[in-house]
C-alpha cells in the first residue's frame, strides 16, 4: 500500500500491511464519507424546548448525541471511539430543533485541552473534583454549571458503555475492551491504555461540536512507553503501530469535498519535544514514533510543530529534515527560547511557561489553563484607507517621518477599536464579571481551573482569558512604506500627490513607473536593514499599542501577527499597493515575504523576520518558507533544511513552517485530483490536502510556491 510523496525518493516502510490498508482506506474518505450519513440529532420531540434555560438545553443535547450518535468500529482498529456527526466537523453542536432560532450551539476551538489529568485519575478523579466543588459553592449559576459538568461525565459514561457492548460483538476486539474497561474512567497504567483514554476523551470532545488541540504528545505519554518498554511489556514496533492508529482515526472527518481553504483543518495540532517543566529535555521515545508514523503515512490532519531550542541535539533536527524532505507541509517549528522569553516577560511562572503548546494553528498558550481568541485586521488596508484616505488626494507628507508617525498611530488607533469591541465582561464594584456565554460544559471538564472555580470555559473558568489583535498584511504595508520612501522622498522620481494619482488609477498608463519601482529597490525579505527596520519599529509599536489595554481587565491583551489566507478574502477590497501589485492581487501571508519580492533565498527571509524582536509578538509571529522540491533530494537536502532550522533558532525566530512542493505536481493535482488525494500542502497553522482547497486557494498555493524561497 503506496502512500503519495512529492519527493523523488521512496518513503521507509515500517507498519504493518493490515494498518497500512486501514490508513489508505481512511484518507481516501471510507470513513469521512460514513461521518456525512448523519448529521445530527433531532430533538424536535423535547417538549417546552423555548422555554429552557441554554444550560438546560445543552444538557439535553448532550444526552441525545451520546444516547443516538451512530457507534463506529473500523476494519481493525486498534483505538476505539468516533465522531459520527457531520455537523460536528462544521463546528456546530450537532443537535437540531425545528425552531430556527435555537438549533444548535457553535462548537469550541482554539484551545488545547489537558489530557495530562485524565490520565493521572481518570474521569471518576474528575468526578469527584466536581462532587466537592459542588459542595462548595452555593450561588446558583455555579452549583448549575457544576452539576452540567457532572451530567456530562454521566452521558461519556453512556457513550463509553455503547462502545463496550458494540466492541463485544466483534471479534479481535478484546485488548480494546480490556483497556475501555480501564480508561479513560480510572487512570492510565500502560502506553496503549494512555493511548486510548487521550483518542476516546478527543473523540468525545469532537462528538459535541469541539475542536481540541492534543498539546504535547510526548510529554504526554513518554513515560508510559518508556515504563513499558523497561518492563518488555511492548515493543516499539507494536507501540508504532497504536500511534499511526491514532493519526489513522484522527483521518476520520475527510470527506473529499471541497472546502475552500482545504480539510485536515480541525485544530488538532500536536507539539514536539522541548524542555519540560524542569527544563529537562522531553524528546523521547513517543516523539520519534509521532516522526515515523508521519514520514510513512503523510497523515496532515495532527500539524506538528516541534520545539527546538540551542541545545536542541543534532541527530534529532536531522531527524526533522528528513521527514521535511518529503513534503506535505506537516512539520514547523517554534524556536522555544524566543517563546519562553515572551512568556516570561508577561509574567508567566516559569513552569507554567515550559509547558506552552499551542491554540489549534500555531499562538502560544498553556495548555488546560487558556480561553483564547484572536482578532484579526489588515495593516495594508489600514494604511491605504485611512492614512492614505484611499489615495483621494485629501493627505500630504513633507517627509518620510511624518508618514510613518501617521501610520503607527492609525494602528494604534486600530487596536484600539478592537478592546473596545472585544471585551467580555465588565467591572462592577470593582469586580470582574464575564458576560454570560453559550455553554460549554465539556470542553471545561478539560480546563483545570474550571470546575474549582464553578464557571464555564467561556465565563471566566480559565485560568488565563487572552484576546489578541492580529497584524496581517504587514509586510505589504511595509513594502508600501518602502516604496513612498524611496520614490518620494528619497529619490524624488515623483511627487507625493502625482504618486496617489497613479496608485487611484490602478497603474493605468504607468507600466515603466511601476515595473522601475517594483525592480528597483529591495523589499521586505531580502535582508535589508532599510525596509526591514520600518517593519520592525510598526512591529514594535503595535506591541506596546497592545501593551497599554493588557493591564485594564483580567484579561490578557496581547499582540501576534497572522493572515491565517485571509490574503485572499482581503484581496478584493486592497487597492493598487505602492510597490507594483495591482488593486486585487493576492499578497503576504503571515509574517512572510510579498511574493515575488523575497530574492535572496530563504535564509535572507529568516534575518528579515527576525530583525524584529518577535517576542514581543505574544501570541506568536509566522514565517512561511517555501522551497521548491527539485533541490530537495539527496544528502545536500538535509543538509540545507537543518541549517535552515539551526539559523532560525540562532536568530531569534519564533515559528517557521516550510512548505516543500513541486510546481508540477501541484498543476497535476489540480487537473486530475483523484490521483493525488492525500497530497497535502502547509496553508497556516494547519495542513490541508491540496485537492480539497478551492481553485483560488490551489492557485495561491502554486503561485508561492513558483515564487519560493529556494
Amino acid at each position: 500500500m503506496e502512500f503519495y510523496t512529492s519527493s523523488s525518493h521512496k518513503k521507509p516502510v515500517r507498519l504493518c500491511q493490515e494498518t497500512r490498508k486501514f490508513a489508505y482506506e481512511s484518507l481516501n474518505h471510507k470513513y469521512g464519507l460514513d461521518t456525512d450519513k448523519v448529521a445530527h440529532i433531532d430533538i424536535n420531540h423535547i417538549k417546552n424546548y423555548k422555554s429552557l434555560s441554554p444550560l438546560e438545553r445543552y444538557n439535553l443535547g448532550v444526552y441525545e448525541i451520546v444516547t443516538k450518535a451512530p457507534v463506529r468500529i473500523c476494519d481493525g482498529e486498534l483505538l476505539s471511539g468516533s465522531a459520527t456527526l457531520s455537523d460536528a466537523k462544521a463546528h456546530m453542536f450537532p443537535v437540531m430543533h425545528n425552531d430556527v432560532q435555537n438549533r444548535w450551539f457553535t462548537g469550541v476551538s482554539h484551545f488545547t485541552a489537558d489530557f495530562f489529568e485524565v490520565l493521572e485519575i481518570g474521569m471518576d478523579g474528575i468526578r469527584k473534583k466536581a462532587e466537592q466543588s459542588l459542595s462548595r459553592h452555593t450561588e446558583a449559576k455555579k452549583a448549575a454549571f457544576i452539576k452540567s459538568c457532572l451530567y456530562c461525565i454521566d452521558c461519556m459514561k453512556i457513550w463509553h458503555e455503547r462502545y463496550l457492548n458494540e466492541l463485544s460483538k466483534h471479534d479481535n476486539c478484546g485488548m480494546i475492551i480490556k483497556n475501555l474497561k480501564q480508561v479513560p474512567f480510572k487512570p492510565a497504567r500502560n502506553f496503549y491504555e494512555a493511548m486510548q483514554s487521550v483518542w476516546f476523551c478527543f473523540a468525545f470532545m469532537r462528538l459535541t461540536g469541539a475542536w481540541p488541540g492534543i498539546g504535547r504528545i510526548d510529554a504526554l505519554l513518554g513515560k508510559y512507553l518508556k515504563n513499558d518498554l523497561k518492563n518488555g511489556t511492548i515493543t516499539l514496533d507494536a507501540a508504532r503501530e497504536i500511534m499511526a492508529h491514532f493519526f489513522i482515526k484522527g483521518c476520520e472527518w475527510i470527506d473529499g469535498k471541497p472546502v475552500c481553504s482545504g480539510d485536515a483543518q480541525h485544530y488538532q495540532n500536536i507539539v514536539l519535544s522541548g524542555i519540560d517543566e524542569n527544563g529537562n529535555d522531553v524528546t523521547n521515545e513517543v516523539t520519534m514514533l509521532v516522526l515515523d508514523v508521519v514520514e510513512e503515512t503523510g497523515i496532515s490532519d495532527f500539524p506538528i510543530t516541534i520545539r527546538i531550542n540551542k541545545n536542541t541535539d543534532e541527530g534529532f533536527i536531522r531527524r526533522i529534515a528528513e521527514v521535511m524532505q518529503f513534503g506535505g507541509g506537516i512539520i514547523a517549528v517554534y524556536d522555544e527560547d524566543t517563546v519562553l522569553k515572551s512568556l516570561s516577560s508577561l509574567g508567566y511562572p516559569k513552569d507554567e511557561a515550559r509547558r506552552f503548546a499551542n491554540d489549534g494553528c500555531w499562538e502560544i498558550q498553556i495548555p488546560g489553563k487558556t480561553n483564547f481568541s484572536y482578532v484579526p485586521f489588515d495593516a495594508l488596508k489600514v494604511l491605504q484607507n485611512i492614512t492614505l484616505q484611499s489615495y483621494e488626494g485629501s493627505v500630504n507628507f513633507n517627509d518620510f517621518a511624518s508618514l510613518l508617525d501617521s501610520y503607527t498611530t492609525d494602528i494604534q488607533k486600530q487596536v484600539e477599536a478592537i478592546f473596545e469591541s472585544s471585551v467580555i465582561g465588565k467591572f462592577s464594584d470593582d469586580k470582574y464579571s464575564f458576560k454570560p456565554a453559550e455553554p460549554c460544559s465539556i470542553v471545561s471538564l478539560f480546563e483545570q481551573s474550571c470546575i474549582d472555580k464553578g464557571l464555564s470555559y467561556k465565563e471566566g473558568g480559565t485560568d488565563y482569558t487572552v484576546v489578541s489583535p492580529h497584524i496581517g498584511g504587514l509586510p505589504d504595508a511595509v513594502n508600501s512604506l518602502y516604496a513612498i520612501k524611496k520614490a518620494v522622498f528619497d529619490d524624488k522620481i515623483i511627487s507625493f500627490s502625482e504618486f496617489m494619482r497613479v496608485l487611484k488609477n490602478n497603474w493605468q498608463n504607468e507600466e515603466t513607473l511601476r515595473k522601475r519601482i517594483m525592480n528597483g529597490y529591495i523589499y521586505f525579505g531580502n535582508d535589508n536593514d532599510e525596509v526591514d527596520g520600518i517593519a520592525a519599529r510598526i512591529l514594535n509599536d503595535f506591541s506596546e499599542s497592545c501593551m497599554m489595554y493588557d493591564k485594564k481587565t483580567p484579561i490578557r491583551f496581547i499582540s501576534g501577527v497572522s493572515t491565517f489566507g485571509r490574503q485572499i478574502e482581503w484581496a478584493p477590497e486592497r487597492l493598487a499597493v505602492p510597490f507594483g501589485r495591482k488593486k486585487g492581487d493576492v499578497l503576504s501571508g503571515n509574517l512572510s515575504p510579498t511574493p515575488g519580492t523575497d530574492r535572496a533565498g530563504a535564509t535572507a527571509a529568516i534575518k528579515s523576520y527576525c530583525k524584529a524582536d518577535l517576542s514581543k509578538q505574544y501570541s506568536g509571529a509566522a514565517l512561511d518558507i517555501h522551497i521548491m522540491q527539485s533541490v530537495l533530494d539527496g544528502e545536500n537536502a538535509i543538509t540545507a533544511l537543518s541549517g535552515l532550522i539551526k539559523s532560525f533558532v540562532e536568530l531569534k525566530g519564533f515559528f517557521m513552517q516550510i512548505d516543500t512542493a513541486n510546481i508540477a505536481t501541484l498543476i497535476e493535482a489540480q487537473k486530475n485530483p483523484e490521483n493525488y488525494q492525500n497530497l497535502s500542502v502547509r496553508v497556516s497553522g494547519w495542513s490541508a490536502r491540496f485537492v480539497t482547497m478551492s481553485k483560488e486557494w490551489q492557485n495561491m498555493i502554486i503561485d508561492r510556491e513558483r515564487n519560493g524561497n529556494i
